[in-house]
């Protein structure tokens, strides 16, 4: 179960070699998509990526494919996915691709379909589906920041369980929903670890707030001197000058995926085809990082040298922890706010 839920990319050995093969480059997409698209002439597009970057994926594909006209909606995760079950049981299916961190009971639903994009080459296998239904348009790596004014680097937590030390007491930022770290925290060191963790965490009196830019802001602003955060927020802040860093050498640092795939009932597959090719394209996802996003591309660099997926215990979380996510909703909060 392990193995599917996570790969752990180490430093050395032949793994990393065959990690680090060389990268297609983009493939032209067959005349005859392009033409079946071509009459088509729309395609709509569900996600909760924000609104500008989205957009602008959006007009970089209709420069691209100018006959094609693009719809957007964007909704949070949850909303977005009661969103396509209430259209399908209407018989009003409307979106042909979907992007969302839930995605895994549009698949059990039989709400996507396969598709395997040239571009699903390119991308490293934990941020892809096995069975060819979707592939991460960019990830978010949950990590330990710190502000480096009232941190020094030798003095800040190292791993997950340095949080534990008590001279952290009341100064740990943290979002009060935090329920997809906690349930990938469950399956990758198991159940009874996991536990024991988080109920010594909950005693450190955390300093709850909503989201994790706001976290990171906080901390930058030093509301408190460390927080769980996304990296690349840490990454955009300390470019803009903000006393950030975050830690490294956490073992491991739990990735949160972005699925994109195609849906089963899309009233417009080949152009669907057609925009999932252009967003998993090794020039859509430089304009991700270009907006500080992470992306699961071998020939994309990371935002920063050390970044690196070989240079980092990496654990992608598998969209099935979605599963049973009312499960740990209930029980983070039974643990960090009873």
């Amino acid at each position: 179960m392990l193995h599917r839920f996570c790969l752990m990319l180490l430093l050395g050995g032949s793994a990393l070699g065959a990690l680090c093969r060389q990268a297609p480059a983009q493939s032209n997409p067959p005349p005859a998509l392009v033409d079946a698209a071509r009459k088509e002439a729309q395609v709509v597009f569900y996600t909760p990526l924000n609104i500008n970057d989205s957009r602008l994926l959006l007009q970089r594909f209709e420069q691209r494919y100018p006959f094609i006209k693009t719809e957007l909606l964007r909704l949070s995760a949850e909303p977005l996915l009661n969103r396509i079950f209430t259209e399908d049981r209407a018989g009003r299916n409307s979106v042909d691709v979907i992007n969302n961190t839930i995605i895994n009971p549009l698949k059990k639903a039989r709400l996507l379909q396969p598709y395997r994009s040239p571009e699903h080459a390119a991308f490293l296998d934990a941020f892809k589906d096995p069975d060819g239904y979707w592939a991460s348009v960019n990830n978010n790596y949950y990590v330990i920041g710190y502000n480096t004014r009232m941190v020094s680097a030798k003095d800040a937590p190292a791993d997950w369980p340095d949080l534990l030390n008590p001279k952290w007491k009341s100064r740990i930022g943290m979002d009060q929903e935090e329920y997809e770290w906690f349930g990938a925290s469950l399956e990758v060191w198991g159940r009874e670890r996991a536990l024991k963790f988080h109920r010594a965490l909950a005693q450190q009196e955390i300093q709850w707030r909503k989201g994790h830019t706001l976290i990171s802001q906080l901390i930058a602003a030093g509301e408190f001197p460390v927080g769980i955060v996304y990296a690349h927020r840490i990454e955009a802040m300390k470019r803009a000058g903000a006393p950030l860093e975050w830690v490294k050498t956490s073992n491991p640092i739990f990735v949160a995926l972005s699925p994109t795939g195609l849906a089963a009932k899309a009233p417009h597959p080949n152009a669907g085809k057609l925009l999932l090719d252009f967003m998993l394209s090794h020039e859509s996802q430089q304009q991700l990082r270009a907006a500080y996003r992470l992306s699961g591309r071998i020939d994309v660099e990371p935002l920063a040298p050390e970044m690196h997926y070989s240079k980092l215990k990496l654990a992608a979380i598998d969209p099935k922890v979605s599963d049973d996510i009312n499960r740990h909703a209930r029980d983070y909060r039974e643990i960090y706010f009873r």
